[in-house]
């Protein structure tokens, strides 16, 4: 019945009024692609150029909410979850392709990247499967498995092996601990800043890309500022008095 319902109503809009949401789920499938043009350069020992296609794919991931929201994609298009799409798109942007990344970039022996990988992909998609993976007031609940982000980091840095072992522990356990990362685009305290500091990283990321992931001292004091940023503003939060709107 409720399949029936979700076709009835499909069949109420014209193909124009569909359109636009057909391209905002294109938009967003589209990271899919650039995933794989970012496993194709890693495997050819590109890391660079492969943090650049999961650069732009996080550009996207980035926008294509918002634009979502302002075309009403879910009434204009039922049928078809953006949520999902987004949940699957995610997966592979921001942990399997970061993974293969790890694998490929020589931190560690083959044998022990690949475990670490491992790790990753599996504690990342419990993490993907939590339904609790979001607060009311839209923070990540946990480590938000943004794996993308620590596999650029480790590869930029290159810190000692069991440093780097390290980090992907203490990530993949944080996934499942009772703090809070913000949602650089949907959490409210803070945001102008948030957004402005979302801009210098992208700034710095990109050109840490330009310079073959060996930037000079200016964007490596950068990142570590960003990241010390985005890592902390969890323990400012202010959590909600009351109701929190969804939007």
């Amino acid at each position: 019945m409720e399949q029936e319902a979700i076709v009835e109503n499909r069949g109420k809009r014209s193909f124009a009024e569909r359109l636009p949401a057909y391209c905002v789920h294109f938009f967003t499938a589209s990271g899919g692609a650039l995933a794989f043009l970012a496993l194709l350069a890693t495997v050819d020992g590109h890391h660079a150029a492969a943090f650049g296609w999961l650069g732009l794919a996080l550009i996207v991931d980035g926008i294509d909410g918002t634009i979502a929201r302002a075309l009403h994609v879910r009434d204009r298009l039922p049928n078809i979850s953006g949520d999902v799409l987004d949940l699957v798109i995610d997966f592979t942007t921001y942990v399997f392709v970061p993974a293969a990344i790890l694998v490929f970039c020589q931190l560690w022996s083959r044998e022990i990247a690949i475990l670490w990988a491992v790790v990753i992909i599996v504690s990342a998609a419990l993490y993907f499967a939590d339904l609790r993976m979001k607060t009311p007031d839209n923070w990540f609940a946990g480590f938000p498995a943004v794996w993308n982000v620590v596999a650029f980091y480790l590869v930029v840095y290159a810190p000692p092996a069991w440093i780097a072992s390290a980090v992907i522990l203490v990530a993949a356990v944080g996934q499942a601990l009772p703090i809070v990362f913000v949602h650089p685009f949907r959490v409210r305290q803070l945001k102008p800043l948030t957004l402005l500091m979302s801009a210098v990283w992208a700034v710095a990321g990109f050109v840490a890309v330009a310079e073959k992931l060996n930037p000079d001292r200016i964007t490596h004091a950068v990142l570590l500022i960003c990241a010390l940023y985005f890592t902390g503003l969890g323990l400012l939060r202010k959590r909600p008095a009351g109701p929190i709107s969804p939007h």
